[in-house]
């Protein structure tokens, strides 16, 4: 995956059976023009929280993303929380967060242009769907039929 394009949406998801219990993270690409789907996967994790699986995700989505070479990257998720704390409205306080957090922010000062946004869950049934389907197989699920 090379080249170089104007936009990306990276739909990210986080999820844990329990909690933490068995976790899976959840990545979708498209270009942000034509909406075409350039990569999905679904990562498992082994055991860990909701939170940490979001940020893991975003990580998995950001790096994935930077090997487009895009001009901009949306980054779209349904967790609130990691949302604001990218977008430094809220602290991270949590050890283990604010070690992905930092890598997030590494990764971000690589990048031209990164926006957190925040969506509903019913928009983001694609990276779900991903995080469920690595969940049952307990397995990672790179780039994933629809």
């Amino acid at each position: 995956m090379s080249g170089n394009c104007s936009g990306l949406e990276v739909f990210i998801d986080g999820g844990a059976r329990g909690n933490p219990g068995p976790a899976a993270a959840g990545v979708v690409i498209r270009d942000r023009e034509d909406g075409v789907v350039l990569f999905q996967g679904g990562y498992f994790l082994g055991d860990a929280t909701n939170n940490v699986a979001e940020y893991t995700a975003l990580l998995k989505g950001l790096a994935r993303a930077a090997e487009l070479a895009p001009e901009a990257i949306e980054v779209f998720s349904d967790s609130e929380l990691l949302v604001r704390q990218m977008n430094g409205e809220y602290r991270v306080r949590n050890t283990r967060l604010r070690e992905l957090f930092h890598k997030a922010n590494t990764l971000c000062r690589d990048l031209r242009q990164v926006s957190f946004n925040h969506i509903r869950r019913e928009q983001n049934t694609q990276a779900d769907a991903l995080v469920n389907q690595a969940l049952n197989l307990r397995r990672d699920v790179e780039d994933a039929a629809e």
